[in-house]
């Protein structure tokens, strides 16, 4: 018998990273309840800040520090309260993970902001990006990358039964290809990023998880399928919703290429949720149009929520986890 292709195995469902509240025990809790085979650290901004999609990732920073300005989060010589605060938030997460996470063995994901937000969202000292300056850049890069090592190495410490996967948040990378984000004065853009050297990045930053799988997330429009693949991606999760026909040639060639999908099909914040098989009909649709071996369906996607659950309420949160799990194994029932 082949070995699976991914750690995960098929009709697998997992989460993306945020969930509502303040209370790392309970998150935990939910997550890894709902989530049995698949669950990951959760993520609570509502915290405040260091809790921050960016907040979190700066705390994780190797010999560059981060602090909290009117405008965002900006770089500082030194680790000061912002930095501290972040520093125990991930502490205290980890402790809820490993307290519910006793005897566990299988895949477990954990989340950071990928190089490239991160060079737009954090500000140099003169208040602009950090995607200004290429050099700045490349030692954001690399401290990442260290820090990421760190990172993943304690929760391995922590939980030595799971196979730790990767999740690397991108949002703004369609943005960095384009040239469309804005200076600090708004008035204009920072010139867009060579695609080879958003490729080789994105390349450094894959090779901290140690060999480990790596997965891309981005909730925008326009998700580069093929980039994300030449560097190196395991794993890309989009929301299935923000799909055209036009990205048809890239998803086909990134599946193709042994590239998993990571759908989100079911909203962030509280809506009605249809019925599981209803869920992953775009899924069986998508499939169809790009004549893909319905056989390989359940191996190569994985069913998520579109994007984070932070502004979800928590009766909601557990719903769409729960529903994603149905979901997946609707798909593997019905791949047809």
């Amino acid at each position: 018998m082949d070995a699976p292709r991914f750690p995960w195995g098929p009709a697998a469902a997992t989460g993306i990273g945020s969930m509502p509240g303040t209370d790392a025990r309970e998150a935990a809790k939910t997550v890894t309840g709902a989530l049995e085979t698949f669950p990951y650290l959760p993520e609570l901004p509502a915290r405040g800040p260091g809790a921050d999609m960016i907040g979190r990732t700066a705390g994780l920073l190797v010999e560059m520090y981060a602090r909290v300005e009117p405008s965002g989060w900006r770089i500082g010589d030194r680790p000061g309260r912002d930095t501290r605060r972040a520093w125990s938030w991930r502490s205290e997460d980890l402790d809820a993970l490993e307290e519910f996470t006793q005897g566990y063995t299988g895949p477990l994901k954990v989340q950071a902001v990928g190089p490239w937000t991160l060079a737009a969202a954090l500000e140099l000292r003169n208040g602009e990006a950090v995607l200004s300056d290429p050099g700045a850049c490349r030692d954001l890069a690399g401290s990442l990358a260290e820090g990421l090592r760190g990172h993943l190495d304690e929760v391995r410490r922590r939980v030595p039964g799971a196979e730790v996967v990767l999740q690397l948040d991108e949002p703004s990378l369609t943005a960095v290809l384009r040239g469309h984000v804005k200076s600090a004065s708004g008035y204009r853009t920072h010139r867009a990023v060579d695609r080879a050297v958003v490729e080789g990045t994105l390349r450094e930053a894959f090779g901290a998880a140690g060999g480990a799988p790596v997965v891309v997330h981005s909730c925008a429009p326009d998700v580069p399928f093929a980039l994300l693949r030449r560097a190196g991606a395991t794993g890309i999760s989009f929301d299935a919703a923000l799909l055209t026909e036009r990205e048809d040639e890239q998803i086909g060639e990134t599946v193709e290429g042994g590239t998993a999908l990571f759908a989100g099909i079911v909203p962030g914040t509280d809506t009605s949720l249809s019925d599981p098989a209803g869920s992953v009909g775009g899924v069986r649709t998508l499939w169809r149009r790009l004549g893909l071996s319905p056989g390989t369906l359940t191996e190569s996607v994985v069913i998520t929520p579109a994007c984070g659950l932070a502004g979800a309420s928590p009766a909601y949160a557990r719903k769409v986890l729960a529903h994603c799990v149905r979901a997946a194994r609707r798909l593997a029932d019905n791949p047809e």
